[in-house]
């Protein structure tokens, strides 16, 4: 488990490129056969990947967590967007499609990620926050019916935004949060933009009560995504390229424009819940 320290906005600004990438840039995700994890002293957020290939992986807490089990403390969120799936949890095992979600609970011990076809392996995108309670662990789908496990996204939470004039045409859709899953602290969701749309979040924001981390993926090898970050007034870019994720802090502006339309997974972390708790930047006040 790599582990990132927090930095303030007054470092920030003075920092190159190459130590804006080493701070905040997630790189070498979704490596066969393998879990990988960040740990950020930001909001205490874990951002990782499994892929099995081969096999079983086994997700544990290490040496670092100083736990005797990855969810003794914490709650877990996934996402998976690559071929179908597994993710067994205590001896109950879930199928996990492409586009479906979890949100496991505190207190669940055993959890292994397996492949349904290792030539088109699953892509286990996880967030972990630290958690006080037990919420139920749950299968999140897009569309079908809900049942004993399984929670159906609901369409309030299915949010079409922006227009193709504006470049930001997107689709916001919400796997955890208050009213739908509950959780501790964790909140994560994916959006779609539409052909023709390259902005995301613009008109950009921040939320000073909590933290936010993008997955950056469906974008193909010759294309890429800038990404804005910093206070509005002392703003700075990082180009991310296919399945690499940014760590945003809750002082910070996080907002994208690619070279053509792309998805991202946006993960949320600290004591605010409410979707809409943001502070507005009005697009004359960015720097």
């Amino acid at each position: 488990m790599e582990i990132r320290t927090a930095a303030s906005p007054k470092d920030v600004k003075n920092y190159t490129t190459e130590r804006l990438r080493e701070e905040f840039l997630i790189q070498g995700l979704f490596r066969s056969d393998e879990i990988k994890l960040v740990y950020s002293h930001i909001d205490r957020i874990i951002t990782g990947t499994a892929t099995p290939v081969s096999g079983k992986l086994q997700l544990t807490a290490g040496e670092k967590l100083r736990a005797d089990y990855f969810l003794q403390r914490r709650e877990l969120g996934v996402i998976n967007i690559g071929g179908k799936g597994d993710i067994t949890i205590d001896g109950r095992t879930y199928e996990v499609d492409s586009r479906d979600g979890m949100y496991i609970g505190l207190g669940a011990k055993d959890i292994s990620f397996a492949s349904r076809d290792g030539s088109n392996p699953a892509k286990f995108y996880l967030n972990s926050t630290p958690a006080h309670k037990a919420y139920p662990t749950v299968l999140i789908k897009r569309e079908g019916n809900a049942g004993e496990g399984v929670v159906i996204i609901k369409a309030e939470n299915k949010v079409e935004l922006g227009s193709l004039e504006e470049s930001n045409h997107r689709v916001i859709c919400k796997y955890i949060l208050p009213g739908q899953v509950e959780s501790c602290q964790l909140v994560m969701g994916m959006t779609s933009l539409k052909p023709g749309s390259v902005w995301n979040t613009m008109p950009c924001h921040t939320h000073d009560r909590r933290m936010e981390v993008y997955l950056y993926f469906d974008i193909p090898e010759t294309a890429f995504v800038m990404h804005y970050m910093g206070e509005p007034a002392e703003t700075r870019h990082i180009v991310v390229r296919n399945e690499e994720a940014v760590i945003s802090p809750s002082w910070s502006i996080h907002a994208g424009a690619g070279s053509r339309a792309y998805t991202f997974i946006w993960g949320m972390a600290g004591e605010n819940q409410a979707f809409n708790d943001m502070d507005a930047v009005a697009m004359k006040d960015l720097k």
